[in-house]
């Protein structure tokens, strides 16, 4: 059946087709610029919807969306108050910058605040040829934003362990467990016994892995964790989980927190109930972020190389975005930097 004609005198439009096909205003781009995975049965679909409706791409526009934008997105899934107050992202596009500014590109950040606004927005960005490419962060188990990119035909790199088998290329260090088992070790060798974890949330995977390794490294030495407390990373619920375990009856007398900033938060606590870190509580974070080195006591943290991360990342993207650039892949794995925020167990 055809489909309906606009009414007259009103020009059609790019979201009166894709309604009329049944796709997304990013499939109907996609059909008209030889782009991305639609099956040929869509792609004639929307090219019959478009004829029906009178409607073609402009030439300007297509010229546009064909050209090289020399932008790339990171967008990031978190609430705006916890992104202002974790450095680790500065630290991250610190090093996509470092990659990006030498070659004329720039970076668009752009923030969401669930899977569904995030999706539109890479379908967005897609159809409106904003940007040449896309760096994803937070993986997650049965992540569906990978095969979204690949179907939208926008190149995408995605932050985390590497997998060869992954739809879209992965940067990160190898083994997302290691530096927790290894704080984990150190530990134990301090003669600490009740050990707590605050971690990030369920659904990321890095979440899981850490968790993981945390529990096995405490099994491996007979052991149960203390605790296990997840948050969404911000300052509330870091200072919520820390006074939880400071007000247990036997208090842990070691918290492994999920980041830095975390941490920092952790150790204020701690002070704050009259507590010495790390006469009383010891304390260890996750990112080894420069403010970790001008505590007192300094921090006892993981190191993951965030900013080479980024870099790492951003020469992947520019490299499947057609430029040419010398590619140095990541190696190594997280590792444990010990300082004055851990200490032994108290007696």
């Amino acid at each position: 059946m055809s489909a309906p004609t606009e009414r007259a005198g009103r020009r059609p439009t790019i979201k009166a087709v894709a309604a009329a096909a049944g796709v997304s205003t990013a499939a109907v781009s996609q059909a008209f610029n030889q782009k991305g995975r639609l099956s040929e049965a869509t792609r004639r679909r929307i090219l019959d919807a478009a004829s029906d409706l009178g409607w073609s791409p402009s030439a300007p526009a297509a010229a546009l969306r064909n050209a090289r934008t020399r932008s790339l997105a990171l967008v990031v899934r978190r609430p705006t108050d916890v992104l202002g107050a974790d450095p680790h992202f500065s630290e991250l596009i610190t090093g996509i910058e470092g990659e990006l500014a030498p070659r004329g590109y720039g970076l668009l950040l752009h923030l969401v605040t669930g899977p569904r606004e995030e999706n539109a927005l890479y379908e967005r960005l897609a159809a409106e040829g904003r940007v040449d490419g896309a760096v994803l962060t937070d993986a997650r188990d049965d992540d569906a934003r990978p095969a979204l990119l690949a179907r939208l035909g926008l190149p995408a790199v995605l932050l985390g362990s590497p997998d060869d088998t992954a739809v879209v290329p992965r940067v990160g260090l190898g083994d997302q467990g290691a530096g927790v088992a290894e704080a984990v070790a150190h530990l134990l060798r301090l003669g600490h016994r009740r050990v707590a974890y605050v971690a990030g949330p369920v659904e990321l995977q890095h979440t899981r892995l850490r968790r993981a390794a945390f529990e096995e490294a405490l099994r491996a030495d007979g052991l149960r964790p203390f605790a296990v407390l997840h948050t969404d990373f911000s300052e509330r619920m870091a200072v919520g989980a820390t006074e939880a375990l400071l007000d247990a009856a036997d208090r842990p007398t070691a918290v492994v927190y999920a980041n830095d900033s975390m941490a920092v938060c952790g150790i204020g606590t701690a002070q704050r109930a009259g507590l010495g870190v790390p006469r009383d509580m010891s304390v260890v974070g996750y990112d080894d972020l420069p403010l970790g080195r001008w505590l007192h006591p300094r921090l006892t943290t993981v190191d993951q190389r965030v900013q080479q991360v980024g870099a790492a990342a951003a020469r992947l993207l520019l490299s499947l975005c057609g430029e040419e650039v010398e590619e140095t892949p990541l190696t190594g794995r997280p590792r444990l930097v010990v300082r004055e925020s851990t200490g032994p167990a108290p007696g």
